[in-house]
């Protein structure tokens, strides 16, 4: 295309001519627009008789076409009438200028229409500026009246840039005026967007001091004194016919960015500026700094007497991220941290006085995260009803006043570090132990007479049960979990490798019911389980009991059983869990892994599950094979694996029947509390039941008895007991 020199255009009424030249075709007129159709074509011709200003069509062949005039900013020929006759002054028309315009113009409509699409109305912004919107992807992370995004439109409506600094979203992309379209005279109309480097000033930046009425009484409303508003600065701005309030964002005393806040509430920022805290000079020799969330805030901190503050430029993110922090290179969200960093580094003390929205704890947990959480506090906002706080420091100030804010800051409390805590974390824990309205904080009863001052079941705890071979340690857990369930309603979960489903529904139907299932053999003359008891122990089953079973040739592990276990725990209100018995496990573990290093995780999982679901988890582990054994009870530390299983459990117990008729009758059970750890639930000792073979119910013996069984033999004692 040949350049667009400056031309001038001469008409006149004595003109014999009737062509008009210019340099360059009629589509290099406008660029970046679609051609103009023929039908909307207009021709400028001139002759000796007449000459119009109008446009009008024409089929003359010297013509020169021009697109439609409404895409004109001017009109290139002023006619003065004297009279009847029009006299025609010779014009300076410069076409470079005007077609920028033109150009420039229909590039905003455009940019404007397709920013609308997405989801932002810039029909109010200006080329050359950045703006906060909330985000159409993320909606401010549930608050739709937080400003996440920050859009940029260059100086030519050209492009505009938008990028979402929540953590989660990160939504960001380029909108072009013209995307996929070219021209010869783009290398004309880009104008490259670099970085300023020019020194702004309240003259470059068109600052005025405040004193629109409505931008005062904004202040006055939120109780900002003009004393405040002059040491910090504050200004105005008229932009589009509106006032905006500016707040200057000064570092050594100079400007070196600045925020915007039209009236009503919306947010821009000079472009390509640098990023620093609002404030900055206040800290410059703080030992004691307070980060606020906006503006407002550190202006209301400065009423309540702290001058040691200073603002984040930006909102905050919806959560906390979950992944590592990044380099300083790539953490672009907090570039002002960075920038920042030797003033921050000097405190000893950063309070982190953000909103008690979520947003604003998040955005307090990824400060602390890169300050150090070792050096900094956080401000617990003051309720404002039952279900309410107060959202931040301005709020605050407007409804308590400036003594209210100040002492909420001088109570500020130490910034709460993963596994390191405090009693005070506890009081309210604590309390409620102490009147015991938690729910079973002295645990709750076996159900037996001879038990309850040794053992008692508490939520959250881990008890090992162990025993010889055919002593009865799973036929006593599922009596106790019987009667748990007739006493609280307790729910449990069962992952018993041993047991076949139906042999483990009948031993417990029959303890629930108190009839044999079967007639004969053990059940003698006894009346089994009719029909009708069948059915509603089948019911009773079903409401109290959840299976966890491997029903493939694997054998399942530990983790398998808990993640099973914790689905019950939140599915079924599972209270209780049994796992039995240890040997049915999968324990692979890595070579270099000793058997008691396993053991020892693995029971570190089961008392995590235990305490974090508040349920109780009973593990049978069976003693390892007993050389020159007495016929007594084994020790714990005779378990097969590791001492861990008596070291790392709350509960420690030991079931045993007697075999020698000449120490007791056969039906004799001696339960042996070897271990417990919380001695507000039991202590250690041995109490003594007597088992039911007919309807494997467990019942309190009379100590007496024992001394004398050999006088008082019970006929229908058994030679052997269900496991």
């Amino acid at each position: 295309m040949l350049p667009l020199l400056r031309r001038k255009l001469f008409f006149t009424s004595n003109s014999t001519s009737c062509r008009m030249i210019s340099c360059g075709s009629r589509n290099s007129l406008l660029p970046k627009l679609t051609v103009t159709p023929a039908s909307h074509a207009r021709a400028l011709y001139s002759s000796s008789s007449s000459l119009t200003h109008d446009f009008h069509s024409c089929s003359r062949p010297n013509v020169v076409f021009y697109a439609s005039p409404k895409h004109f900013s001017r009109i290139y020929l002023r006619t003065y009438s004297f009279g009847s006759r029009l006299v025609h002054e010779p014009i300076t028309v410069d076409y470079e200028t005007d077609i920028k315009r033109v150009v420039v113009r229909r590039q905003k409509e455009i940019l404007q229409k397709r920013l609308k699409e997405i989801g932002f109305d810039a029909t109010e912004c200006l080329p050359g500026r950045s703006y906060s919107f909330p985000c159409p992807v993320c909606k401010g992370g549930g608050d739709p009246q937080k400003d996440s995004l920050t859009l940029c439109i260059s100086e030519n409506w050209w492009q505009a840039n938008y990028s979402c600094f929540r953590t989660e979203c990160q939504w960001k992309g380029v909108t072009h005026a013209s995307a996929g379209e070219k021209s010869s005279y783009d290398s004309m109309s880009i104008v490259k967007q670099t970085k300023t480097t020019d020194r702004m000033s309240e003259e470059s930046l068109e600052l005025k001091p405040l004193c629109d009425e409505e931008a005062t009484a904004f202040f006055a409303k939120r109780m900002i004194s003009k004393e405040t508003l002059q040491r910090n600065g504050i200004m105005q701005k008229r932009m589009s016919g509106k006032i905006a309030i500016a707040f200057p964002y000064r570092k050594n005393g100079e400007i070196v960015s600045c925020k915007y806040r039209g009236l009503p509430k919306q947010f821009w920022m000079e472009a390509n500026t640098e990023k620093i805290f609002y404030g900055l000079d206040d800290i410059k020799e703080a030992s004691d700094i307070i980060i606020v969330e906006g503006e407002m805030d550190k202006l209301a901190m400065e009423e309540a007497g702290f001058r040691n503050c200073v603002s984040v430029p930006v909102g905050a993110p919806s959560k906390v991220s979950d992944k590592d922090l990044p380099s300083e290179e790539k953490d672009t969200n907090y570039r002002y941290l960075w920038n920042c960093k030797d003033y921050t580094d000097k405190a000893s003390r950063i309070i982190l006085a953000t909103d008690s929205d979520h947003p604003g704890q998040a955005l307090a947990e990824e400060l602390a995260r890169r300050l150090g959480k070792e050096k900094c506090w956080r401000v617990k906002w003051p309720k404002k009803n039952d279900t309410e706080s107060f959202k931040d420091a301005n709020e605050v100030l407007i409804s308590m006043g400036p003594q209210a804010l100040k002492e909420v800051i001088e109570n500020a409390e130490l910034f709460p570090i993963k596994g390191l805590f405090n009693f005070k974390d506890f009081y309210d824990e604590i309390d409620a132990y102490y009147h015991q309205s938690l729910g079973f904080e002295l645990g709750v009863s076996t159900g037996w007479t001879a038990l309850n001052e040794l053992y008692n079941v508490v939520p959250g705890e881990l008890t090992i049960v162990t025993g010889v071979p055919n002593s009865g340690k799973s036929e006593w857990i599922d009596a106790l979990l019987c009667n748990l369930n007739h006493s609280v309603d307790w729910k449990f979960a069962l992952c018993s490798m041993e047991n076949k489903v139906r042999e483990h529904a009948r031993k417990l139907l029959e303890k629930h019911i108190k009839k044999p299932f079967f007639h004969g053999r053990y059940g003698k003359t006894r009346d089994r389980i009719s029909i009708e008891e069948l059915e509603e122990g089948k019911k009773w089953l079903q409401d109290s009991f959840c299976l966890i079973r491997c029903e493939d040739d694997c054998l399942p592990n530990i983790k398998w059983v808990l993640d099973l276990a914790k689905i019950a725990v939140l599915r079924h209100g599972v209270r209780g869990l049994v796992i039995d018995p240890y040997n049915e496990l999968d324990h692979q573990r890595s070579s270099s892994q000793t058997e008691t290093e396993y053991v020892s995780q693995m029971l570190t999982k089961v008392k995590r599950f235990a305490q974090h679901h508040a349920c109780h988890v009973w593990f049978v582990a069976h003693p390892r094979q007993l050389h020159n054994w007495d016929g007594g009870p084994p020790n714990m530390y005779d378990i097969s694996g590791s001492a861990h299983f008596i070291n790392k459990c709350d509960n420690g117990i030991v079931v045993h029947r007697n075999r020698d008729p000449e120490a007791g009758p056969l039906d004799l059970v001696q339960v042996c509390v070897r271990k417990v750890r919380n001695k507000a639930i039991g202590t250690i000792g041995e109490a003594y039941l007597r088992y039911n073979k007919i309807t494997g119910e467990y019942s309190t013996i009379d100590m007496a008895a024992i001394h004398n069984h050999n006088k008082n033999k019970n006929d229908d004692s058994p030679d052997t007991m269900d496991k």
